[in-house]
């Protein structure tokens, strides 16, 4: 898959149409971002996010949910903060 559209810093639209919120610790990860990269959509087994955007040049992660769904908040506080 590859980015359709990025026109808030922390909305991604994917080719696939699918639309994903960029955790708010992985902004700078996504911005550097190129359009014809190569991106797979994993699932993420974590607390903060359902899935991971997986950069297929470099295999760097960046931390997502489904557009519209919210944050659980205690936990992006503790992962904000380093904990």
């Amino acid at each position: 898959m590859k980015i359709r559209a990025h026109a808030e810093s922390h909305l991604v639209e994917l080719d696939d149409g699918s639309c994903w919120q960029i955790f708010a610790g992985d902004l700078a990860a996504t911005l550097s971002g190129k359009p014809e990269t190569e991106l797979d959509l994993e699932p993420s087994g974590d607390r903060i996010s359902s899935h991971v955007l997986v950069n297929g040049a470099d295999r760097s992660r960046v931390r997502v949910i489904a557009a519209g769904a919210n944050w659980p908040d205690g936990e992006v506080k503790k992962a904000l903060k380093g904990g």
